[in-house]
């Protein structure tokens, strides 16, 4: 039956016949698909969102319109203690059932309405302040992952830097193609690049920054497909250079190696096909290097952005909210990820309180009779336009 006043379909149940709840259900979930694609969501993520919806039907053995919260409280419950999803992924799930029950009990549609003529039951948002997974853990980095130390990292360029050597010396082809995979990892790093992110970079996304000369015209990095939130577009953001190395290194490529590829040019990081370098070709070649080098396991393409952060936080000192806009992260907790500084606060006051002991005692706090001292790590080797000497302020 057509109601001509709101343009919905309204269904009155047929005396003698039961009502077709699989039906219904159907429609809702359609017109939630087509909210979602309206708003700019994938299709993966449409149909992962229907399917999770569904997930909590069978769990419960109910129909959305007859859940209550106990029902999403045991389900989120199973996932993080029996089937132990990650935190994120938990919290990604919820907020797509949370979305489902927004559209399905807004007032801009009469969902409810048909559910209670039908069913005699209306849908109820069932993902509340008491069940849900927040986004407040300070880290929720997985132990298996990790950043390349320093020292791995320089190893790292240099092999990159020797394969283009090794390509050229055996007569085999594919030298332009080493050199420009050397070029996507240090990019990577530098940038605290995604490996889509990548792939993805045009020249013009290059730019000066007038508060920083010293790095030319590599002095901020414009990111275009920034990941967005779930099931949400692209999102852009503005990554400011740090380290002197990379403006140099960015300078030799653009201007050095890439013009092989052909004029016009237009993305950053191209294959001789005219394509763009794919990420899973820049995650295979990094698998690659990682095995030949023999490093520790838990290492990837990623632990370069992994190490973009954590060197910032730890070595150099950079704020935490300086490097969070500079990985494109809406929370601090995602940052955090990576490593987890002490607030300057922090750090403000250990030296205060060090200082009025030195005061008021006239020495130190004592120390213990066995003071063992390290040996000093080794510096890096400095090799071609790669010497991760430091980074530089804007």
């Amino acid at each position: 039956m057509s109601d001509s006043t709101s343009g919905n379909l309204s269904f009155l149940p047929i005396s003698g016949n039961e009502p077709d709840a699989e039906g219904f259900l159907e429609r809702v979930l359609s017109g939630w698909a087509s909210s979602m694609r309206a708003r700019g969501n994938g299709k993966s993520y449409v149909q992962t969102s229907r399917s999770k919806v569904l997930e909590l039907c069978d769990s419960a053995g109910k129909y959305p319109w007859e859940r209550t919260i106990q029902d999403a409280t045991e389900w989120l419950e199973h996932l993080r203690g029996v089937r132990a999803l990650a935190h994120s992924t938990v919290r990604t799930y919820q907020g797509m059932v949370e979305d489902f029950c927004d559209y399905a009990t807004s007032p801009a549609h009469d969902w409810s309405e048909q559910a209670a003529s039908l069913f005699g039951s209306v849908f109820a948002q069932v993902i509340t302040e008491f069940n849900r997974v927040k986004h407040s853990q300070e880290s929720e980095k997985r132990p298996q992952k990790r950043p390349f130390t320093r020292r791995e990292l320089q190893q790292l360029f240099d092999l990159v830097d020797l394969e283009y050597e090794r390509v050229l010396e055996s007569g085999r082809s594919g030298a332009l193609t080493a050199l420009r995979d050397a070029a996507a990892f240090k990019t990577a790093y530098s940038w605290g690049l995604r490996k889509y992110e990548v792939s993805r970079l045009q020249i013009v996304d290059l730019s000066p920054n007038g508060r920083a000369p010293q790095f030319g015209d590599y002095g901020n990095l414009h990111v275009r497909f920034g990941k967005g939130g779930p099931g949400q577009p692209f999102k852009p953001r503005n990554v400011l250079t740090v380290f002197d190395w990379s403006a140099e290194t960015m300078n030799d490529w653009v201007n050095i190696a890439l013009p092989h590829y052909g004029e016009p040019l237009t993305d950053l990081f191209p294959t001789n096909t005219g394509s763009v370098v794919s990420g899973s070709h820049l995650w295979r070649k990094m698998n690659e290097f990682l095995d030949e080098l023999g490093f520790p396991a838990g290492l990837d393409f990623h632990s370069l952005r992994r190490s973009y952060a954590t060197h910032l936080l730890v070595e150099y000192k950079y704020d935490l909210k300086f490097v969070q806009l500079q990985l494109g992260h809406e929370h601090a907790a995602t940052t955090s990820i990576y490593t987890l500084p002490a607030p300057d606060f922090q750090v403000q006051e250990l030296a205060r309180v060090q200082r009025e002991m030195l005061a008021t005692l006239g020495t130190a706090p004592p120390k213990p009779r066995q003071n063992l001292r390290l040996p000093p790590a080794p510096p890096l080797r400095r090799r071609g336009t790669t010497n991760m000497s430091g980074a530089s302020p804007n």
